[in-house]
């Protein structure tokens, strides 16, 4: 009885792993941000984003050592001859779910492009910054969610309870955004079912990184789009108006509230789950990700 939070194998269970990773998680957190009081604040935070990733980062890879006996690497942050790849092919397929939905709005007339003031210079600069920007906050979203916590648990009950659950928790920290409804919910639910699979079909969190922040910085600093509920900033040479009802175009919260988005979200899913051009690298399986000893090879 005194050894029950121990598996058959010897090492703790599912449930006592992701509480330890969690109290670690927050240990670390905290430590960061009394590091983080001294230092000069930005508009974006981009400090804060940034401390939490590595707290997420750290955290997940003392639990891999101590716990699982697994390098760093097989969090899903490991270099391999496919990350290259992993990265471009990732932030394409999130820049083009969001142009898709974009698309759909401007063809149903529901959603223009006018023009605002700026220069060529500006509108460059805010591509560039911004980009960084949503790669980091991206990075910090994948790490808390689809990192550590997310895989053992899928070692542990399976793929679809896991992703199920994560994504309900995806979904219910942006509850406070501004402008947000029902299908907004949803939306995020599903983007977290998308961006579960993109991992488990890949065990890369460059790729997932990448397909997340491909579909924020499109849709924020590319389309000039509200990014769940935030407007973050004003690209220069035009802004994106939204006409139409917003359970269609997603109002104020963006296209990830709208119908549409619904739309290319479900259809970009279908694809990741199904497609024969999404695998685990020799490199990768090598490292033994923890979700490999659930999944056959080339699954789910």
């Amino acid at each position: 009885m005194e050894r029950s939070w121990l598996r058959v194998d010897g090492r703790a269970r599912a449930g006592w792993r992701v509480l330890l990773y969690v109290a670690l998680l927050l240990l670390l957190a905290i430590a960061a941000q009394f590091a983080a009081a001294l230092l000069p604040r930005t508009r974006l935070d981009w400090l804060d984003i940034a401390l939490l990733t590595a707290a997420g980062l750290i955290a997940g890879w003392v639990m891999l050592a101590r716990f699982d006996e697994r390098p760093p690497g097989a969090l899903g942050f490991a270099i391999t001859r496919a990350t290259p790849g992993e990265i471009l092919f990732g932030f394409v397929l999130g820049s083009a779910l969001i142009a898709a939905a974009t698309i759909l709005l401007l063809l149903s007339g529901t959603a223009t492009f006018v023009p605002d003031t700026g220069t060529a210079g500006e509108y460059v600069r805010t591509l560039a910054w911004t980009f960084a920007f949503f790669s980091i906050a991206a990075a910090a979203e994948e790490v808390l969610f689809r990192g550590y916590a997310f895989q053992a648990l899928v070692e542990a009950i399976g793929v679809w309870p896991t992703v199920l659950v994560t994504s309900a928790l995806f979904a219910a920290v942006h509850l406070g955004n501004p402008e947000v409804d029902s299908i907004a919910v949803v939306n995020i639910f599903l983007a977290g079912v998308l961006l579960g699979f993109a991992y488990l079909r890949t065990r890369s969190l460059w790729f997932a990184t990448a397909l997340h922040s491909g579909w924020n910085w499109t849709m924020a600093a590319a389309l000039g789009f509200p990014v769940s509920g935030l407007v973050l900033l004003d690209t220069p040479l035009y802004d994106a108006v939204e006409t139409g009802a917003d359970w269609w175009t997603g109002g104020g919260f963006g296209p990830e509230a709208g119908l549409a988005g619904t739309l290319v979200i479900v259809a970009g899913t279908a694809w990741t789950v199904r497609t024969k051009r999404l695998h685990e690298p020799p490199e990768m399986r090598a490292l033994r990700p923890l979700v490999d000893s659930r999944l056959p090879e080339g699954g789910p």
